[in-house]
């Protein structure tokens, strides 16, 4: 039952949601363009800084420290949830306008560094899917993540093109790195377009971790528990999991049970990239492989490869054999 000392809570609640910081009445997803408007790139390291923490993320994520990353006071739960209820409403507006079938997600590690082959590796595979036709979704991070939306950025440009934009991203390899953020504005800069979309699913939680500007369109959450489910969710065509450690673990079983259970009437490929890795150092392959000759888990779509173009053949495959969705 509803008291009136919880009537009591929300009271000044219009005012609230006019001084947040954050729009809780947006009727579109993010680009890089809301998220950082503000900031301005600087060679000045304090300049950098001080001019993102000026920026429409910057202000929010603070704010959302301030006032504590599970909110007490019921006004700003409000706010966060009606925020978080709009942006829900602008990724299906997005998904009702692509063909599920054709989204590919990519998970992997956020510490992995611009310089790391297996970086220009995922640039290069999620560049040639995007000219395929399919569109890339991934946590919206950096690292594996930033790969995949470059390569969807980069899409329809030569392989030197790629490599410079590259050379221009290794003065800052890692997100902690001064320059991260200014140096991905430098690219786009440099190799600008329209044509190609790439989705992003972001959260504050992990606001240390800033989001990709290369992803075209950003879903960005206060709750990270509606941004994991809705990654997993929305990928129909099917997920590449490259290295990463204990969040790409929960996604993987997370896969699994979705999978499983055909939760959307069908089960998705789970491409596993990188054999050593998913055998040796994170044995879940073999894993998922003993439980599914078990009957532990049923319907899974296993694979795994260290070849990117049996990963592509496989997602084509696999979407020319699916019913229409």
């Amino acid at each position: 039952m509803i008291t009136t000392k919880d009537f009591k809570g929300v009271e000044g609640i219009i005012d609230w949601l006019d001084e947040v910081p954050y729009d809780v009445t947006r009727d579109s997803l993010y680009n890089a363009h809301d998220l950082y408007q503000g900031y301005e790139p600087s060679s000045d390291v304090q300049a950098d800084k001080s001019s993102y923490s000026n920026s429409y993320d910057g202000r929010t994520y603070q704010y959302y420290l301030m006032m504590g990353k599970n909110a007490e006071n019921v006004n700003e739960a409000l706010a966060r949830t009606l925020h978080d209820h709009r942006i829900h409403i602008a990724l299906n507006a997005f998904l009702a306008n692509h063909n599920g079938r054709r989204c590919v997600g990519v998970m992997g590690g956020h510490a992995m560094l611009r310089t790391d082959p297996k970086y220009a590796d995922i640039v290069m595979l999620s560049k040639r899917l995007t000219e395929e036709g399919f569109y890339m979704l991934t946590g919206g991070g950096p690292g594996a993540m930033e790969a995949t939306h470059l390569g969807a950025w980069m899409a329809g440009r030569t392989r030197e093109e790629v490599n410079e934009a590259l050379k221009m991203l290794a003065v800052a390899p890692s997100f902690k790195d001064e320059g991260w953020l200014a140096s991905a504005f430098s690219v786009i800069g440099r190799y600008p377009q329209s044509k190609y979309v790439s989705l992003g699913v972001s959260t504050w939680l992990y606001g240390h971790e800033p989001s990709t500007p290369f992803a075209t369109h950003i879903a960005k959450f206060f709750e990270n528990s509606i941004r994991e489910d809705s990654i997993l969710t929305m990928a129909f065509g099917g997920i590449i999991y490259t290295p990463g450690s204990a969040g790409t673990m929960q996604e993987i079983f997370q896969d699994a049970v979705q999978n499983h259970y055909l939760s959307f009437g069908f089960a998705s490929p789970m491409i596993f990239w990188g054999k050593k890795f998913w055998t040796e150092e994170m044995p879940v392959y073999p894993l998922l492989q003993q439980l599914l000759k078990a009957g532990k888990y049923k319907n899974l779509i296993l694979s795994i490869t260290d070849d990117s173009r049996e990963i592509e053949a496989s997602l084509k495959s696999f979407l020319e054999s699916a019913p229409s969705q």
